[in-house]
């Protein structure tokens, strides 16, 4: 008798914290996906300058806008990553981008090319 109120005992035991449960469920973080206003447009602001910035003289195409960047993500990326003495490195004339900074533009685009 003393067994079997010993094992009713335990399986009881067992059962109950089996099914229990903490009062906080444990939640995953959203991930930060990078986007135009708050990672792109600065890189762009101190990296493609004036060239790009008609406001400060720049006579080539705008990207201090959201759509002219996003349509033209790729060929930013490609020469961005192109070195100073290759035909078509940017930003001309100025060292080449850390690969910090050109993994900014990369991110926005792995993660949709977000605007704000």
């Amino acid at each position: 008798m003393k067994n079997t109120l010993t094992v009713i005992s335990i399986m009881t035991f067992a059962f109950l914290l089996y099914n229990c449960t903490g009062t906080k469920k444990a939640t995953a973080a959203a991930p930060v996906l990078s986007t135009w206003n708050s990672n792109v447009q600065t890189v762009i602001m101190a990296n493609c300058s004036p060239c790009h910035i008609p406001v400060k003289g720049g006579n080539k195409k705008a990207y201090d806008n959201y759509a002219n960047t996003k349509s033209d993500i790729d060929e930013i990326i490609r020469r961005i990553e192109l070195n100073p003495t290759d035909r078509g490195f940017m930003p001309f004339k100025h060292p080449k981008l850390s690969d910090s900074t050109i993994a900014v533009f990369k991110q926005w685009k792995t993660d949709g090319l977000i605007e704000n």
